[in-house]
């Protein structure tokens, strides 16, 4: 080999070798590293506003629709990390309805258990969401339910702890939710005092706004939900989370839909695109509504879709399409499952 082709041979070599470190990709989790509250932001470990995006499982509870519980497994959380480039997924662990914790809480458990670790598994950050419309009414099985979680992952930097889904509008924030919301989140705090805790907010997570004016502050690392469905909250809503940010509390989208808020409907592509801009204008993470096959609008995959996660786009409904091209591209970042 004459000096001319060795010297071309080690600039190719050279060259491959920048392409490789360049593009390498890597988790979400390993990137981010623990996330934390900074004024009216959620940052990530470098102190950067981060917004993460994924899907959101369907109620946990067992004897739903075809038991929903189905899509709680590690093909599902591989599925959307390898083809969605999801961030973040969503367990939403039925609380106090039937066949949710209250009355199942070995399944449930299992559950939020199983997508945690799969979760990890892909490097993934993982809301365990404890979802209920009356969680204030049972605050001791919401303490059984978080020591559990906290004592097994709290000290994985990936966990995100949301402590009541949507509270009802007749749910009061400053005598009700909020009392509620603090003495979980001390039972959490003695056990991890690090992980970020999300709390819901009156009106089914959109009145963040009177959150805002009496926000909980013994307690560091808290952020609140907001919950929008884009053919039903418009404008309103929007001004109620800019409100809210404004008086300085930080909010994660935990849920939302591109439909109607009882989750049927067509796509309100016009309304979803002001939505998408919010928050990326505001560095809001969020999870889409929901990972399951029941017969409506917002629902991902049609119905009778197996719960193998070896899905095609035809698996998929319109607002599956939809909202797997939003979390696709949703950041520049391309990542990787843990290794």
């Amino acid at each position: 080999m004459n000096a001319i082709n060795k010297i071309s041979r080690l600039i190719c070599i050279a060259a491959l070798c920048a392409i490789s470190t360049t593009s390498h990709a890597t988790t979400a989790v390993a990137t981010h590293g623990q996330l934390r509250v900074k004024g009216n932001q959620i940052v990530d470990a470098h102190g950067k506003p981060t917004s993460l995006a994924g899907p959101s499982l369907f109620w946990s509870n067992n004897g739903w629709v075809g038991n929903e519980g189905r899509f709680y497994n590690a093909d599902v959380v591989a599925y959307v990390q390898k083809n969605w480039n999801a961030s973040i997924i969503r367990a939403a662990i039925g609380g106090t309805s039937p066949g949710g914790y209250a009355t199942d809480p070995a399944d449930n458990m299992a559950r939020a258990q199983r997508v945690t670790e799969s979760a990890t598994a892909q490097g993934m950050y993982v809301i365990i969401d404890w979802h209920s419309h009356e969680a204030h009414l049972h605050t001791d099985l919401a303490i059984q339910f978080f020591e559990a979680i906290a004592k097994k992952y709290g000290k994985q930097n990936n966990i995100i702890y949301e402590l009541y889904n949507e509270p009802l509008n007749t749910a009061d924030w400053s005598t009700m939710i909020k009392p509620y919301a603090q003495l979980v989140i001390a039972k959490i705090r003695a056990i991890d005092p690090n992980n970020l805790i999300i709390v819901g907010t009156q009106t089914w997570s959109q009145d963040v706004n009177k959150a805002a004016d009496d926000p909980i502050t013994a307690f560091d690392n808290i952020a609140y939900s907001l919950h929008f469905y884009a053919g039903s909250h418009k404008d309103a809503l929007r001004a109620k989370a800019e409100y809210a940010m404004k008086k300085g509390i930080a909010l994660m989208v935990t849920e939302w839909g591109s439909v109607n808020a009882d989750g049927n409907g067509g796509i309100s592509r016009e309304e979803t695109e002001r939505w998408l801009q919010f928050m990326r204008k505001y560095h809001l993470s969020h999870c889409n509504w929901a990972l399951s096959d029941k017969l409506e609008g917002a629902s991902q995959l049609k119905n009778g879709t197996s719960a193998d996660g070896k899905w095609t786009d035809a698996d998929l409904t319109e607002s599956g399409l939809y909202e797997k091209d939003i979390v696709l591209h949703w950041g520049t970042i391309k990542y990787s499952a843990a290794e």
